[in-house]
C-alpha cells in the first residue's frame, strides 16, 4: 500500500516560494513529464494565506528520500526553504481519483 506524507510550512510567501522550488526542479506537476519522481503517485498542495500543505503519496517512503536527495533538497537548499513546521507519514487506506 502507498505511503502518505503531509509536509506544512507556515512562512510569509509560502506560494512564492513553492512556485520557486518548482521552477527550479523544472517541474509543471504534469505526471508523464520528465521531472515527475520515479514512486511518486499523487501530489497536492494547498495553501491558507502564509500556510501551505503539500500531501504527497508516494510507492514509498525511500522513494520520496531518494527524490529529497536528488532533486528536492538541493532546490530547498537554493530557494532557502525554511523549514517544515510538519512532515507526517501515514499509510494509505484508499488511493480514489475523480
Amino acid at each position: 500500500m502507498a505511503e502518505v506524507v503531509v509536509i506544512e510550512f507556515a512562512t510569509p510567501g509560502a506560494v512564492k516560494i513553492y512556485n520557486e522550488v518548482n521552477k527550479i526542479i523544472g517541474w509543471d506537476g504534469v505526471p508523464d513529464g520528465d521531472a515527475w519522481p520515479s514512486g511518486m503517485i499523487s501530489h497536492v498542495a494547498a495553501e491558507a494565506g502564509d500556510k501551505l500543505i503539500v500531501v504527497e503519496a508516494w510507492e514509498s517512503q525511500a522513494d520520496q528520500e531518494k527524490f529529497m536527495a536528488s532533486k528536492l533538497g538541493p532546490a530547498f537548499h537554493e530557494a532557502d526553504v525554511p523549514a517544515p513546521t510538519r512532515v507526517e507519514w501515514f499509510s494509505a487506506v484508499m488511493n480514489v481519483h475523480r
